[in-house]
This record gives C-alpha cells, structure tokens and sequence, in this order.
C-alpha cells in the first residue's frame, strides 16, 4: 500500500536526520516526514495548476505550527484546540518563507502552499532549525517549479566552539545564535542574536553553517533521485509582449535615468516624477488602442529599477543623492511624552520612530505558553508600522507578521543589554509607533529604544543602534556598490537587505535577506565594516542627546523594593487564603509579591509614590520580625485574664503581661487599668527556651515612684525587675 523512501542525513556527531517520503499525505504535490530523535516535523506543499488573473507575484504562504499533543500536551483557553499561530510560530514561518521565496521562478504566480507541522516533540530538539529542512524536501519531492534544493541551520558559539543545530540545553551557554539559509551555492537568509561578538567571528559563524547546509543540499538532490521525482509543471503564468517592452525602454530609460539623478530626498516627490514619465508614455494611446497598462507598467517598472542601479554603479549617487556610505540626516530627541515612564523620538530622514517605556511589577509579566516553551518574559517589545506612516489611505487590521518579526529584531538587538535582574526588579515594555517610514524601521527601533530605556532611568550595560545595508551588484562587470542606511526604494530595488544592530564593542543581533546569487563572504565582510562604521557614526550623534542612562527614575514612575524574609515565614506574609497580602495590598495601595527563590522568600514591593510601598514594607516587616529580648513594641491587648491581659506585639505574635507588670502601683484588676483593643507600649523581658513564650512588661517603661518614707519603694508584690 506504501512505497515508502527514505534518506539519513548525519551531522557528524552522531546524530541522525531521517527523511521519509510515500506514507504520510500522499495527496499532496510533495511531501516528507522528518525525524530527528523524538522530534518529527510532516511537511507539505500544494500549488494551484493555474495562476488568478492579473497576479504578477508570487502568492507564497507558509505555515508552521505545533501541534499541542506533540508534547502530551492540551491547549489552554475555552476551546481547548490549537488558535491563532503563536508569535514564534510567526516567526518560524517567516524563517522558512524568506529562504524558499527568492527560489521560485520570476515567472510563477501560482499559489502555492507550504505547511509544516510538529507532531512530535523532544524537548530537547529544537524543531526551527529543521523546518526549513523539511519544506525545502517537500519542493523538491514535488513537480512545482523551483530552483532549490536550500536548508536552513542554526549555528551556535558555545565555549569558544561553533556547533550546527546544538540542543535547547546546549544553546543556553551560546554566545552566538544563528539561523542561516542557503543553496549549495548561496546564502539567501540568516538571523540570530549575539553576545557583542565581532564582525569576522559572525563570518566565521556563516562559513560553518554554509558547510553543513551544502550536506543537506545534497541529501534532498539524492533524495529525490531514488524517489523517482518526475519533471517540474509547464506553466504559462505571463502575457509577453516583446515588441512594446521594446518600446517602453526605448521611449521612458532615459527620463527614468534624468529623474533619478535629480537626487530629490523626497519619497513622493521621486515617485511623482517617475509617474510623470509613465503618464507621459501612455498619454500616446487613445482609447481606441489596445495597450496593455499592465503590462506597461510591468516593463516600466524594471525601467525604474534599472535606472536607479545604474545610477549608483555608474556615478556613484544614490536617489535622494547620497553616497553609498553617507547615512541621512538623524535628529534624536528624549522625553517628547511628559506622561510616560521613558519616551524618544528618532528621525532618520523619512522614517521616524516614537517609542516609549513602561515599567511595571512582575504581574505584568508577558506569560509563553508554546508546545515547548512556558514561562513569563520581563522584557518585551511591540513593533507598530500604521498605514499614515507611508501615507497610505487603508485601515489598521490586526498586527501583521512583519510588524511581530520587526519587533523581535529589535527585542533581540536590545535584551542582551538589559540589566540582570537583581539590578532590576521592573517588568519593561518597549512598544515603537513607527509615524514615518522609508526604510530601516526596525532600525529606528532600536535607536529610538536605546534613548527611550536611558531616558526612562533603566541602566543599559552600553547603548545599542541599528543600521540597513544594502547592495547593488551587476553581474556583467562585476561591479557592486555598498549602501549605508537603505532607503524602501533601495530596499526593493537592490540585491540585498543586511540589518546590523550593536555596541561600541561589538554585534548584538542581525537579519539578511540576499536576492542575488553568488554573493561572496567577501562582499559580505565590506558590507560588515561599512555597517560598522555606520553603527559607531549613529552612537555618537544619539550620546549626544543622552551620554547615559538617568540615575533615577522618573519622579511619576512607579517604585519596587525588595525585600528578602525566611522561608518559614512566607505563610505568614500570605496568611490563610491569601488573606494577610491581600489585606496589606487594600489598606496601602501597594502590589506585593512574593516568591520562593534559593531557599528564601523574595518579596516584591510595588507602588505609585514612596509612601505607599513604605507603608507595605513596615507591615511586611512587622510580620516578619523576630521578637527580640528588650526591644519595645507597640502592641494591643487581644484577650484579657484574671492574672493579666495577652497583648499582640507583631502581626500573630502574643506575649502575657502579668498583671504584676502593668504598673509600679498595685493592679486589683487587669480591667481596672486596660481594656480589649486598647494600644500600649510594651517591652519584651523573656522568652520561654522550651515553650517560646514571650513575656512582657509595661511597668518597665513607667516612671520609677520614689521611695517613701522609711526607705522603701512601694510594693504590691514579690516580682523584681
């Protein structure tokens, strides 16, 4: 009933990447099951026969998703079933989406589904480096056309050594975290964070992973090979027209190449005199003609393209009128927002991000609750691209997958520097309004984040920018340009977007997207210094605005005091139903929590103003504190005997005062002198050794009477002090 085939793939240590094919979702047009350990990814790809009218892209979806019972696990929520794709399933799919896109032909537009799914889990296994790996087999088991196989790896620095797809307790001591896709011949993808590592150790970090990635390659051409894999689908998915893409280049070039080297800053401005040359060019046809506009615009839109890369081949300007190197103007400004707890504004050219900061308790924690990953996260932060920021006239639905993966990016290029939590007891959240946009948002993002976390009083380890390089190459001759600081014409228009965010000292994350074969690790190094320089030349203008973080908070801000009490005593602090806390969080306006770390309780004390968490902490500490021999409290009488009155001295803490130790004078009745409820000092003789006992004495406190006459002081008993 099953032809099954299958390929091992070893990495060299033992470990073992099995590919199955002709068991598991048969009808798709390719499909593979990937096994690793426990962990098994089923990977499937289906694409239209036929390409919907009027579609000039391709209409590429990729999928991943964890499936709950993978880990013998069920979905919370009411449905208790799989929801909305997680932000890190996002952001897988998007791993997978930017490696397979730039392999299709220009010329498919068909849409095509890619679908990966974890059915099986090893904890320790992590699956997003294989998922690239798996769709990639699926393709290449398949007819659809495209010009693979690729894979993805993630490369890690773990002491000192680089190790290809290390395990979930392994990458927990990296240094260095990479995910890298490629071709046999080429890199196409790569992302990760790091530890302020150097340029030349990054390049280092891609080498490697390129070498395993090339096994893998290979594996697939192999794979499909013994599959029996028959000839890719003819497909017919363009109307050409030879003749007036002819004329369109004949007739618009050269005022595309004038327009362009008008060198005007102004995004709108360059794209209304590029439509002057379009419009001028149709205004030819009547409508009695039989033009293809689409087809016009098409051609005239690789006229453009043309254009602008000539233009920096050849005269070595850019369009706003840059040099490669020349990054635009940046005016950073800290505490635009009065109200907030940390604000900036950084402008770089037309783009523009307005970030502020929160600070809150550990309640605000963000809670994960993935297939692999639970916990709570101290740090977050969101990434907003509204559609004014590109004057764009449609509505804001929902947060897009670029606005999750931009802000990750940022996240990533800032959390290595926050400080380590017994510096910082504040949950904190980034959230960047992108108000302008024409290229290296996320950049902005991480500038204006940097200033924002400064200005809010966190205590950065070192600040943090960001720069966007990008490349024009042309293949004939050989000539390549580097650009600093892209602009979003650039960005479409060139060969390459490399993202670079870091320190003074050194690289702290990274994001590439390379559409261009034959990239060298060579240009890929120019590329890194040129963003190095760019990186420093950024710090310096925003250590201008701000050398280092605030040394206090902002006099609004909320306040957190910790404390540190004995295991034992945490009961006590929560008392019975978390009847005590919850009491001291009502009477004070505080939020207190409390948590069991190493041995010792960890109390957290939040609140809007200093007497408010003062208020908690003497609370807290009365409830806490050991009764001490002669110290005086102030205590109140709870219960009263015959023989004396038992008075509370600390929250759930009653000493006996005898009634010989109420006064100097005699007490007939303890009633004669005290009442329940009344509030007294008192004073802690002894404690019991065996029962714990506390005895207490308020006479002590009292003026001593003088002695009457016949030399004696007055005595109501035989009890001396």
């Amino acid at each position: 009933m099953f032809n099954i085939k299958e390929k091992n793939i070893d990495l060299g240590d033992g470990r073992i990447i099995t590919l199955e094919t002709g068991k598991m979702a048969r009808q798709a047009d390719g499909s593979v099951l990937l096994k690793m350990g426990k962990t098994m990814l089923l990977a499937t790809v289906v694409s239209a026969k036929e390409a919907k009218e009027d579609t000039d892209f391709m209409p590429l979806s990729v999928e991943y998703k964890e499936k709950y019972a993978s880990s013998g696990r069920i979905p919370g929520g009411f449905l208790k079933r799989e929801a909305r794709p997680s932000d890190y399933e996002i952001l897988i799919s998007r791993l997978v989406d930017r490696a397979l896109r730039p392999l299709f032909p220009d010329d498919y537009h068909a849409e095509t589904f890619v679908t990966i799914n974890l059915i099986s889990a090893d904890i320790d296994i992590i699956p997003d480096a294989l998922a690239g790996l798996a769709a990639s087999t699926a393709l290449s088991l398949s007819d659809i056309p495209f010009n693979g196989p690729m894979s993805e790896v993630r490369v890690a620095r773990i002491n000192g050594s680089f190790i290809v797809n290390p395990t979930a307790t392994q990458l927990k001591d990296a240094d260095m975290d990479l995910m890298v896709g490629a071709t046999f011949d080429n890199v196409l993808m790569v992302e990760g964070e790091m530890k302020e590592v150097s340029e030349s150790d990054m390049i280092e970090a891609l080498r490697v992973a390129h070498q395993a990635i090339k096994i893998q390659c290979q594996a697939q051409i192999e794979f499909a090979a013994e599959a029996g894999k028959g000839p890719r689908r003819e497909y017919s998915h363009e109307e050409k027209d030879e003749d007036l893409k002819k004329k369109v280049w004949d007739e618009t070039y050269d005022p595309c190449l004038q327009a362009a080297r008008a060198a005007v800053a102004d995004k709108h401005r360059r794209e209304e005199s590029f439509n002057e040359v379009l419009e001028g060019f149709l205004s030819q046809y009547t409508e009695e003609d039989a033009v293809n506009e689409t087809l016009v615009k098409k051609y005239f839109n690789e006229v453009v393209r043309e254009a602008a890369r000539r233009l920096v081949l050849d005269d070595n300007i850019r369009l706003d009128g840059r040099k490669p190197d020349q990054i635009r103007p940046i005016v950073c400004e800290i505490d635009p927002l009065p109200a907030t707890h940390g604000s900036a504004l950084f402008t770089r050219g037309e783009t523009q991000s307005l970030t502020t900061v929160t600070l809150g308790t550990k309640l605000d924690e963000k809670i994960i609750d993935d297939v692999l990953n639970k916990g709570t996260e101290k740090f977050t932060l969101h990434y907003n691209f509204p559609p004014f920021s590109t004057g764009e006239a449609r509505p804001a639905r929902g947060v897009s997958r670029r606005e999750i993966g931009h802000g990750n990016l940022a996240h990533r290029a800032l959390k290595n520097m926050m400080p380590p939590e017994s510096e910082n007891p504040y949950t904190i959240r980034v959230v960047s309004d992108i108000l302008e946009s024409n290229g290296s948002s996320s950049m902005a993002t991480v500038c204006a984040g940097t200033l924002a976390l400064m200005d809010a009083g966190i205590q950065l380890k070192k600040p943090v920018s960001g720069i966007a390089m990008g490349l024009i190459t042309d293949k004939d001759s050989g000539k390549y340009a580097i650009l600093s600081d892209i602009l979003g014409d650039e960005d479409h228009l060139g060969d390459m977007d490399f993202k670079v965010t870091g320190t003074r000292d050194g690289i702290t994350a990274t994001q590439m997207d390379i559409k261009v074969e034959g990239l060298s690790f060579e240009v890929l190094t120019k590329a890194l210094d040129q963003a190095r320089a760019g990186r420093m030349h950024i710090l310096d203008i925003m250590r201008n605005v701000i050398e280092s973080p605030r040394p206090e908070l902002k006099p609004h801000a909320p306040r957190i005091e910790m404390l540190t009490i004995p295991k034992e005593l945490i009961g006590a602090l929560i008392g019975p139903g978390g009847k005590v806390i919850q009491e001291i969080q009502r009477e004070t306006g505080s939020t207190i929590v409390v948590e069991e770390v190493n041995g010792h309780g960890d109390v957290k004390v939040f609140g809007e103003n200093q007497e408010t968490i003062t208020a908690a902490l003497e609370w807290i500490k009365r409830i806490v504190a050991v009764p001490e021999i002669g110290q005086v409290y102030k205590g109140k009488v709870k219960t009263i005997v015959q023989f004396g009155a038992f008075v509370e001295i600390l929250p759930n803490k009653d000493g006996l005062l005898h009634i010989s130790e109420i006064d100097w004078k005699k007490v007939r009745t303890v009633e004669d002198v005290l009442k329940v409820g009344d509030e007294l000092d008192v004073k802690l003789i002894e404690i019991d050794s065996k029962t714990g006992k506390l005895k207490l004495s308020r006479k002590v406190l009292l003026p001593r009477p003088p002695k009457e006459e016949g030399g004696e002081r007055p005595r109501h008993d035989d009890h001396r002090n």
